[in-house]
């Protein structure tokens, strides 16, 4: 099996295993045809964007331990749906985006130009794993 690849077309680099983020609860923004949401955008979550998310009906910074789910905190990274970053954009409370753990299939959805304004060093505390 051929490795993922990132929007930069290398290969894919891990998002976080604290929390395990990713569709398939693997660390890294993989997608296939079962991922309808396309979570493939690794984001670092700012307070900002957990509100809105919220707001919108998705709240990520409950814990739901029923779901082994840990609830997410400001600095956390996390595999986005594409269309979620999209629509933060849109509202101006986008998360900072790790290129190099997103998954090539984000630009199905979001252009490159988009993710490379919100763009943070993998490399940077803010982006912690």
């Amino acid at each position: 099996m051929e490795p993922s690849l990132n929007v930069l077309g290398q290969e894919l680099q891990p998002c976080s295993t604290t929390p395990m983020t990713g569709f398939y609860r693997d660390g890294c923004c993989n997608t296939g045809p079962e991922d309808r949401g396309s979570h493939t955008v690794c984001v670092v979550v700012n307070a900002e964007f957990l509100a809105l998310s919220k707001y919108l009906g998705n709240d990520l910074s409950t814990p739901r331990p029923e779901l082994r789910f840990p609830g997410l905190n400001p600095g956390d990274r996390w595999c986005l749906c594409a269309a979620r970053f999209l629509q933060a954009a849109q509202e101006f409370a986008a998360p900072g985006v790790v290129l190099e753990a997103t998954h090539q299939r984000a630009l199905d959805v979001v252009p490159l130009e988009l993710l490379q304004a919100h763009s943070v060093a993998a490399g940077d505390p803010s982006a912690r794993k």
